[in-house]
């Protein structure tokens, strides 16, 4: 009897059961259960004190719309009768899409992982009425298999834990809070960060290089973008190859691999193997960005047709799939198109293939994508994931292509492929808008543009701007998490303010358009007076400003540090202080990075990778800024400044003329500029002016010499 009334009580007051709090969330994710069983209920207040009426745990769920195992767990083990029964008469359930909130998933991966070394997506939290984790993990199937225990079993005794044992409950809770205490940062360091900290990255890099696969580690393969851009920075400072030649063969490989989708364009999240065959077929928004961004500075660094390729075939997926019409960029794509699919609408049979081919296309095919290799699915070897096996002359060997006519005949075949692709049902398109994201891909977007012929990438770019700029941002709040039809919502968090001030920049320097500057400039000034405490490092979380439910572990502060794998909210306010330093002429702002910098290299110590965007700062810090104005007009002009833009330094600005305020250029040169004479580039690093170059060829030269005598190679 007191069981059915407190299970009454945990119902709605119209006596409503399962999902129905989600239906009309504004997350996909969320919405998608709100047919199930389960009495779930939002992330907010509300769950919290029923559980500490009814005292029970706090099952915690942390998602999103893209992930496989999510939606495996959902549609196996939510939707078992017996896991629902129990989770309704021992648990308050709560489910939470972790793109909707970062800041609540990073609390509790960082707070599961202490407990049990498990970390990732699904996230599955046992907690106290207060939010405190005392056992957790991942993904659960409904019953023992899979090498995990069955979630009906863990329910049980983690009811019975709960009623039976509360001092071991209490226990795990400490074990969570100390271990969290004991990483936090304390204390405030000078100066600037050693050169024993960009080393022991340098070394942790070449240690976990993989030198047959390029990458860094083994399965599962994750892209590290923000290693690639250390790495071409690193090998411009010390004048090393081999950083240079790492990052060249991992972009490379990547590209050529299963991780790019070979017909569609744009990057699945990883790759299951460590060559980079097959992917987890998720499609990130986030992964894409920083990929588009770093493929982009490739192809400029090394001149590669395939690395431009890759641009060009990235940002047609970004546009087509995750672009909105009002401007802006939606989350992901998920991995599947059905319950229990995987992969299926990316890979393909022979059957397949044999029947939408002519013969001898299909041959280059089967020979240049590898069909019938190690791209084969493992749970199905019919299927093929798509890459690149062979070189294009190899695999058209021995056929009847002659020069070029194998490269037509595989663009045919290509475009066969895609047609047929288009008429499978196609994975479910996440199309919320978040700040941070679009900030993200406004620097993908400015890198890529000189890169892409016909496409408008600073056109749209500006669309993204100013539709981001006036529906998030409030100029004494900074910019909100998401972008919502009745406003946006989600102010106070860190990363929605480093990405958009970064985007902000580059897409400034692009345009010379003031306003995008001092936006840019304000949200930083926002984020020293709100983010920045006494450790000299960025918070999460601006207690003043955050609107969100302070609940559970929200008040605890959590600083992100370490790219995890892309680049980390700290590290980018040291970069954009770095960007906005060279682009206004501002020293304050390159000191900022410095004590920002030295304060990161305090904490990351052996982080190694996963400290590559500290690492970058720290040496764009040793590497002077470069400015090119190209004065005159006409062809020559315009070929001086397509050289200049389609080249490589890690800090550079290019100006066609003199810019106006508040753009700086270094006084030797602002003296000189405006001639109405021949067409030249005036070119400086730092405050160091050279001689004026008119060969548009002689520019990528000096710039990736960074205007010593010998550039590297």
């Amino acid at each position: 009897m007191a069981g059915d009334m407190a299970e009454r009580a945990a119902e709605s007051p119209a006596g409503r059961s399962g999902g129905w709090r989600l239906e009309k969330s504004s997350s996909a994710y969320l919405r998608s259960a709100h047919e199930q069983a389960i009495d779930w209920h939002p992330w907010g207040e509300e769950p919290f004190e029923l559980a500490r009426r009814l005292h029970r745990p706090v099952l915690l769920d942390i998602g999103a719309a893209w992930c496989h195992w999510c939606h495996v767990m959902d549609e196996g083990t939510y939707s078992d009768a017996e896991v629902a029964s129990l989770i309704r008469q021992h648990f308050i359930a709560v489910k939470v899409d972790r793109d909707e909130n970062p800041e609540v998933d990073r609390r509790y991966q960082r707070a599961v992982s202490a407990l049990s070394g498990e970390g990732g997506w699904p996230l599955t939290g046992f907690l106290t009425s207060e939010g405190e984790v005392f056992l957790g993990g991942t993904f659960f199937p409904p019953q023992d298999g899979m090498g995990r225990p069955g979630f009906r079993r863990v329910l049980k005794e983690v009811a019975r834990l709960y009623r039976d044992e509360p001092g071991k409950v209490e226990a795990n809770a400490k074990i969570v809070r100390e271990a969290i205490e004991r990483s936090r940062p304390v204390h405030v360091p000078t100066g600037a960060a050693s050169l024993g900290f960009v080393e022991s990255v340098r070394t942790n890099l070449s240690t976990s290089y993989d030198p047959v696969n390029a990458g860094f580690g083994g399965e599962p393969k994750f892209p590290h973008p923000t290693a690639i851009s250390f790495l071409l920075a690193d090998g411009l400072l010390t004048g090393d190859p081999r950083s240079t030649a790492r990052g060249r063969e991992t972009l490379l490989r990547m590209a050529d691999g299963g991780m790019y989708d070979q017909i569609g364009g744009g990057f699945h999240r990883y790759s299951v193997d460590e060559g980079w065959h097959i992917p987890h077929f998720e499609k990130m928004g986030v992964d894409n960005a920083a990929l588009l961004s770093v493929y982009s500075e490739g192809a400029r660094r090394f001149g590669d047709a395939r690395l431009s390729e890759t641009v060009q075939g990235t940002l047609a997926w970004v546009l087509e799939v995750l672009g909105d019409p009002r401007g802006g960029f939606g989350t992901s794509q998920d991995a599947d198109n059905a319950p229990g699919d995987d992969g299926g609408y990316f890979t393909w049979s022979r059957p397949e293939l044999k029947r939408l081919l002519e013969p001898e296309e299909l041959r280059l095919v089967s020979r240049f994508f590898g069909v019938g290799s190690s791209g084969r699915m493992p749970h199905d070897p019919e299927r093929n994931v798509l890459f690149r096996l062979l070189p294009l002359s190899e695999a058209a060997d021995g056929l009847s292509y002659q020069g070029a006519e194998a490269a037509d005949a595989l663009a045919r075949a290509l475009s066969k492929l895609r047609s047929a692709r288009a008429e499978r049902p196609t994975p479910v398109i996440d199309r919320a808008l978040y700040a941070g994201l679009n900030g993200s891909f406004l620097r993908a977007l400015v890198a890529a543009s000189p890169l892409v012929e016909g496409v408008p990438a600073l056109a749209i770019a500006r669309r993204t701007a100013d539709r981001l700029i006036e529906e998030a941002y409030r100029p004494a709040e900074g910019f909100a998490h998401r972008l919502l039809p009745e406003g946006a919502s989600g102010f106070g968090l860190l990363e929605d303010q480093v990405d958009a001030a970064l985007g902000l920049i580059e897409l400034a320097g692009a345009t010379l358009n003031p306003r995008y500057v001092e936006v840019a400039r304000s949200t930083l000034e926002l984020a020293e007076r709100e983010f920045r405490d006494e450790t000299g490092l960025f918070r999460d979380v601006a207690p003043a400003l955050y609107d969100g439910p302070k609940v559970g572990s929200i008040g605890h502060p959590s600083y992100p540090l370490d790219d995890n794998p892309h680049l980390s909210p700290n590290a980018g306010i040291a970069l954009a202080y770095l960007r906005l330093s060279s682009l206004l002429g501002e020293e304050l702002w390159r000191e900022k990075a410095r004590s920002l910098l030295a304060a990161m290299a305090a904490r990351l110590g052996g982080a190694g990778l996963f400290a590559a965007g500290a690492a970058l700062g720290s040496v764009l810090l040793e590497i002077p800024a470069a400015r090119v104005v190209i004065d005159g007009s006409g062809p020559e002009s315009d070929r001086l400044y397509h050289a200049a833009v389609r080249s490589w330094h890690p800090n550079l600005w290019v100006f066609r003329g003199t810019p106006p305020a508040p753009f700086s250029l270094p006084e030797e040169l602002s003296v000189v500029t405006g001639s109405r004479g021949s067409a030249r580039a005036l070119v400086c690093f730092g405050t160091r002016c050279l001689a004026p170059v008119t060969q548009a060829e002689s520019l990528a030269p000096i710039l990736l010499s960074g205007g010593s005598s010998a550039p590297p190679t």
